[in-house]
């Protein structure tokens, strides 16, 4: 009877480390696992919003807790209050989770349209780079995606900030900035999505005919990405956009905005001087530098001329 009894309870601990496996739910009875279960095993974000104030106040995974309450009021559309409670409270959270706190906040901004916010923070995260204070101090950091784990090297997540810093300008209709941008970040690392994103930025300032150079790079599959269907159908998609404005390049020079001039590209001195030097030479050492904006003053010299 005892060995039945053991074997028994045996089977209940499987279960249970299954169980916790299969919803990905932390042990314990803490507010955190709490609100993990209620977020992802009865589906009540609003129950699961409770308990994670609660693990917050009592110190219990403060780190996860903060983001993991953030992305649930995306959800419900509370962002403003997400926003919010991250800039609150992430001072209660180690070093080590900054970054990620960082991701969280630049889409809660994409969300609620708040373009002034992402940029700033775009740039930020590029002088923690430029800085070596990046990654805490390493050269490759551990990302997840869908599930799954990968390695990213600062020169991936530098040319990634860029391509997110270059469609926030084309949101505020900074197409000059923007084209900087984008053209810096494929120098660094290309591909066919931030080829694409200045194919549309250059067809904003009718420039049409650069616009489909960059264009057939994704159509003739010279760029990491350019085989996926998705890339493929947006660069056909923006080609055939293109036809169109060429035949009607009058009426959209007349409803499009004006690119800005270079005085008002938004990219103060010290951040480009600090991003300089270092395009040609990318080394794993904490102390060298990135050459990312180094054509920004020549352009502005080209523009007081």
């Amino acid at each position: 009877m005892e060995g039945i009894s053991v074997l028994k309870k045996s089977s209940k601990a499987k279960k249970d480390d299954l169980y916790h496996v299969i919803h990905m739910i932390p042990f314990g009875d803490t507010p955190y696992v709490k609100a993990k279960h209620a977020q992802l095993v009865d589906k009540n974000p609003e129950i699961a919003i409770v308990y994670f104030w609660k693990a917050i106040n009592v110190g219990d995974k403060v780190d996860s807790a903060l983001k993991d309450m953030a992305v649930v009021m995306k959800q419900l559309n509370r962002t403003e209050e997400a926003i919010e409670a991250i800039k609150s409270f992430r001072g209660l959270c180690s070093k080590y989770s900054q970054d990620s706190l960082d991701n969280v906040l630049l889409n809660l901004y994409k969300k609620c349209g708040r373009v002034d916010e992402q940029i700033d923070l775009l740039k930020r995260k590029l002088r923690l780079i430029y800085q070596g204070d990046a990654f805490n101090g390493r050269t490759t950091k551990t990302a997840r995606s869908h599930g799954k784990k990968f390695q990213v090297s600062i020169k991936q997540e530098t040319a990634r900030l860029l391509g997110n810093l270059g469609w926030a300008y084309m949101q505020k209709t900074n197409y000059m900035m923007a084209e900087v941008v984008f053209k810096k970040a494929q120098m660094i690392d290309a591909d066919a999505n931030k080829a694409l994103n200045l194919a549309l930025c250059l067809m904003r300032q009718s420039r049409y005919e650069e616009a489909y150079l960059v264009l057939e790079q994704v159509l003739q599959g010279k760029l990491q990405g350019s085989d996926e269907i998705k890339s493929q159908n947006r660069a056909e998609e923006l080609l055939k956009s293109q036809n169109r404005a060429e035949e009607l390049l009058v009426e959209l020079n007349a409803n499009l905005p004006q690119p800005k001039f270079m005085d008002d590209l938004g990219l103060d001195d010290d951040l480009v001087k600090g991003i300089d030097g270092l395009l040609n030479v990318w080394s794993p050492i904490r102390s060298r530098r990135l050459p990312i904006f180094e054509e920004i003053y020549s352009f502005r010299d080209q523009l007081t001329c």
